[in-house]
């Protein structure tokens, strides 16, 4: 293979000839527990230190994929800069990683799914010297055979952007992730054990926040992993903890070592900028107030042709803040109109008003609601999370990323814009159906597709109720 990164910490780390390399790999494998995992873990968090110190802890974690190694063919193997400082995230511009076991594929389609992230550079020189991914390299090569590599080293970044690189890269089965993290480092034994436990507990809980810059050096990648597996339901178990002063060293300075598989259904979809539990609260303690204002504004509009004025001093505070909502209207099970508002500009309750007049009467797809009909009329409330762009190579990985039943989308492209709420996967439930509709809304064919094609994701509560005992109050 042409360009080829050669190893940096063969003869240091671990060892440098090959015969020795694979029986020292085998004999921790084969010292391995022989955990049962069903499914096998979607993601390891292991040590990346000399193999002396190390090098059992990880075999401990590697163990937990040799039943399904064939059916792995993707690693992301992402760890922290120890060598070069850089802002973001460097994937390497190499062919392939080599080790004394060989050289492992660099998988391109992988990088180009990432390339367009802001936080991602391709830069091979974060990756000459650095350790923290090579020595994971020996391990994968003994337990999966054949394999591509996605090698990412975390630089100054934060883990929220980790985890929007794994989530571009989460795939199915066959891709697996490796976390590379050490954890406390030159602290006597029992000081360590305080620390190391503190981490094992936050990296169980799920808890990124309460990892400090002593307590892991890979704390930033492993947030990420944190982020991105608890927006699926999943959980982390522990494999191994330990430290130098149990493996091969003195205990006046150890450095601290932990192994853990991420478990669970990793094909659910992940939950991204949904309202707050505090939203549900409110909608609960506050819902029937907004729909009465809904429904009564739907009821004078039909009789003024305008909407009522609000007071929004005279509603509770939290129905005064600035929030973007929709108000839908159906009849006898159809559409009658759907109105609202994308980005939050006015109170909340304001909001609705305004949006349930336009639902009633300035729907350009339906005349205006007339009076008669106001008895069999229902409405539906959606209060909207902020909305975040989204980030994608082709049209194919933009169609992987949109998730059923969660995302709302607005697309834009050619000066024309168009949006479906999340419940409008209710009644067209494939995606593939779900973006032709949305982007017929907008005017655009049912298969178009260009390079300037924008999409913006969000989710929403919805709310319905009858407003027939409100809809004719003025």
């Amino acid at each position: 293979m042409g360009n080829v990164r050669d190893p940096a910490v063969a003869g240091f780390f671990y060892p440098a000839d090959r015969e020795t390399l694979s029986s020292d790999v085998a004999g921790y494998l084969s010292s391995a527990q022989n955990n049962a995992w069903s499914p096998s873990p979607k993601a390891l968090i292991a040590p990346h230190a000399g193999y002396v110190y190390s090098g059992q802890i990880a075999a401990e974690a590697y163990a937990a994929w040799r039943d399904d190694a064939d059916q792995i063919r993707r690693i992301v193997l992402i760890g922290p800069a120890h060598r070069v400082a850089f802002q973001g995230i460097a994937a390497p511009r190499v062919d392939a990683f080599k080790t004394p076991l060989g050289e492992v594929p660099i998988d391109i389609e992988a990088r180009t799914a990432i390339s367009k992230l802001p936080q991602v550079v391709l830069d091979d020189e974060p990756h000459r010297q650095e350790h923290s991914l090579e020595v994971h390299i020996p391990f994968l090569q003994e337990v999966l055979g054949e394999f591509t590599l996605l090698p990412l080293v975390a630089g100054s970044v934060a883990g929220e952007q980790v985890a929007e690189v794994l989530e571009r890269l989460w795939g199915d089965e066959t891709t697996r992730f490796v976390i590379s993290t050490d954890l406390s480092h030159y602290q006597d034994y029992e000081t360590a054990q305080k620390l190391d436990g503190a981490t094992a507990e936050a990296i169980e809980s799920m808890n990124p926040t309460a990892i400090g810059r002593e307590q892991a050096c890979g704390r930033v990648p492993v947030s990420g992993m944190l982020i991105a597996a608890k927006k699926r339901g999943m959980s982390v178990e522990r494999i191994d903890l330990r430290n130098s002063g149990d493996t091969a060293g003195k205990k006046d300075k150890v450095v601290g070592y932990g192994s853990w598989a991420v478990c669970g259904d990793s094909t659910k979809a992940p939950i991204e900028n949904a309202p707050p539990d505090s939203d549900r609260a409110m909608l609960e303690k506050e819902g029937a107030q907004i729909f009465r204002a809904a429904a009564q504004a739907v009821g004078y509009s039909i009789k003024n042709g305008k909407p009522p004025r609000v007071d929004v001093t005279s509603f509770p505070k939290e129905l005064q803040e600035k929030r973007a909502t929709f108000v839908t209207i159906n009849k006898n099970g159809q559409l009658r109109g759907c109105i609202g508002t994308i980005q939050a500009h006015q109170p909340l309750i304001a909001d609705v008003v305004e949006n349930a007049f336009k639902a009633a009467m300035k729907d350009p797809r339906f005349p205006p609601v007339q009076e008669d009909e106001a008895a069999s009329l229902e409405l539906s409330l959606s209060l909207l999370s902020p909305f975040s762009p989204m980030s994608f190579a082709d049209e194919a990985d933009f169609m992987r990323q949109v998730r059923p039943k969660i995302d709302g989308l607005i697309i834009s492209d050619l000066g024309k814009r168009s949006v479906f709420l999340p419940q409008v996967w209710e009644s067209i439930p494939t995606t593939q159906e779900f973006v032709s509709r949305l982007k017929q809304k907008a005017g655009l064919a049912a298969n178009h597709w260009s390079d300037t094609f924008e999409a913006w994701r969000f989710t929403a509560i919805s709310l319905k109720a009858a407003p027939q005992s409100d809809a004719n109050q003025q």
